[in-house]
């Protein structure tokens, strides 16, 4: 299988919902794709090409945010990158595509704060229940007070 034409394929059947491909080196293809059409180029990618090993789904916080999509084949990988606005941090969950990717999905929730509609199980997945709301960790933004230093024998500060 050729990476140049799983990226003519993908472009011309998606037109202008893939702004931009690479083909940085062998067996490794990059594609961004507008997140209205993410469901469908996956669907389309796994049908066509076998792509159906989701290896990860990784973030980005760029002031938006990009989430990388790493898929596998026997032959080859490609990563859809989807930006999402923090804005509106949502996106359409896969898992009507890819059934596996609801624990990536869950670790993007409660790391990003990105709400992903539709998703099967949006429990918290890394953070505990009593987790601080609108506190996301992978967010450039965020600030971590550390508990004060607690050392044995000493009382309220004392």
């Amino acid at each position: 299988m050729k990476e140049d034409l799983i990226i003519k394929q993908l472009t011309e059947k998606f037109g202008s919902g893939i702004s931009e491909t690479s083909n940085p080196s062998p067996r490794r293809m990059f594609a961004t794709v507008n997140k209205e059409i993410l469901n469908e180029v996956i669907k389309y990618l796994r049908d066509t090409f076998n792509f159906y090993h989701l290896s990860t789904i990784t973030g980005v916080d760029k002031g938006d945010f990009e989430l990388n999509y790493h898929f596998a084949n026997e032959l080859t990988c490609v990563t859809l990158r989807v930006t999402v606005p923090r804005a509106e941090p949502n996106i359409n969950s896969i898992c009507e595509v890819i059934p596996g990717a609801v624990l990536y999905e869950r670790e993007i929730q409660d790391m990003y704060g990105i709400k992903v509609a539709n998703i099967p199980d949006g429990r918290p997945l890394v953070t505990s229940d009593d987790w601080p709301e609108d506190n996301y960790p992978l967010r450039k933004d965020w600030t971590f007070e550390r508990p004060k230093e607690v050392i044995p024998g000493e009382q309220n500060g004392d």
